[in-house]
C-alpha cells in the first residue's frame, strides 16, 4: 500500500489541525495504520494507531483527550484530527500501516509538517 499524508501547516497554540493520508489499493482494510512524527533533533515517536476495522484506537499519553484517530476504509483514508495543539506538537507527521498487527510497520508515507507557534 502507498501512502501519501497532508494537511499540515503553521497553527497558533490551541489550535486545530487535520491531517490526512490517502491509501493507494484495494486492500487498505487489511492494514492497521498508525501516525507517527519526528520533531527536530528526535527521534521519531508514535502518536495513534488505530485497528483495521477502526474499533480500537491507541495514543501516546501526550495526545489523549486532544488528538482523534479515524479511518474510513471505503474511501481509503486514515486522519488524525489534532486539537488544542501544542508548540511541542511541532513535527514533522507520517502515517504509516502495517498488515501484521503484531509485525512492525513497514509502509510508510511521505510526511507532513505541522508547525505550532507559542
Amino acid at each position: 500500500v502507498q501512502l501519501q499524508a497532508s494537511g499540515g501547516g503553521l497553527v497558533q497554540a490551541g489550535g486545530s489541525l487535520r491531517l490526512s493520508c490517502a491509501a493507494s489499493g484495494r486492500t487498505f482494510n487489511m492494514y492497521q495504520m498508525g501516525w507517527f512524527r519526528q520533531a527536530p533533533g528526535k527521534e521519531r515517536e508514535f502518536v495513534a494507531a488505530i485497528t483495521r476495522s477502526g474499533g480500537s484506537t491507541y495514543y501516546t499519553d501526550s495526545v489523549k483527550g486532544r488528538f482523534t484517530i479515524s479511518r474510513d476504509n471505503a474511501k481509503n483514508t486514515v486522519s488524525l484530527q489534532m486539537n488544542s495543539l501544542k508548540p511541542e506538537d511541532t513535527a514533522v507527521y507520517y502515517c504509516a500501516a502495517k498488515y501484521s498487527p503484531r509485525g512492525p510497520y513497514d509502509n510508510w508515507g511521505r510526511g507532513t509538517l505541522v508547525t505550532v507557534s507559542s
